[in-house]
């Protein structure tokens, strides 16, 4: 079942980012705050009322019609089945009839699972997918570890269609 996050999906959604051990970690109020405040555009996948995965974006307020894609996580115990493509997909759908034309990520160059995943969403939905550098290593603060730079993935224009087979 794939839904919109309630707070009570807080500290399942932290614990599944901790354990995926690619994410940045956020603390676990930003994740209670995220469920309440941003459920609108973000979901959550349950299992036996279990979350096991979730997609969290939010609107940008600048550009009401993208959708910025804030991280993407699945439990190990349903990875490789395509849940974070039916996630994408679910979110796409909800969207794209309150108006979103483009969603948007961002990735660091190593993470091929995420540069897989967003492009064959855009695959899959006919969209075009455009890559460009966002923030530079050296936009980061010293913080003892280097961060890789973060590319941003710009998919669309979305549109309201039949998803294909």
């Amino acid at each position: 079942m794939i839904e919109s996050p309630t707070k009570a999906d807080g500290k399942s959604l932290w614990r599944i980012a901790r354990d995926s051990q690619k994410l940045d970690l956020n603390t676990p109020y930003a994740y209670l705050l995220w469920c309440r405040d941003f459920a609108e555009t973000s979901v959550v996948a349950k299992v036996d009322g279990e979350a096991v995965g979730f997609v969290m974006a939010y609107r940008r307020p600048q550009a009401p019609e993208v959708a910025l894609v804030w991280q993407v996580a699945v439990d190990a115990s349903q990875r490789g089945q395509g849940l974070a493509g039916a996630l994408l997909d679910e979110l796409y759908t909800r969207l794209v009839s309150q108006g979103v034309r483009y969603l948007e990520t961002t990735i660091t160059p190593d993470n091929k699972a995420s540069i897989r995943l967003f492009a064959s969403f855009g695959e899959r939905w006919g969209a075009t997918v455009e890559q460009t550098t966002l923030f530079a290593r050296a936009d980061f603060p010293d913080t003892g570890e280097q961060h890789e730079q973060e590319d941003l993935y710009r998919i669309g224009p979305l549109t309201l269609r039949q998803k294909p087979e």
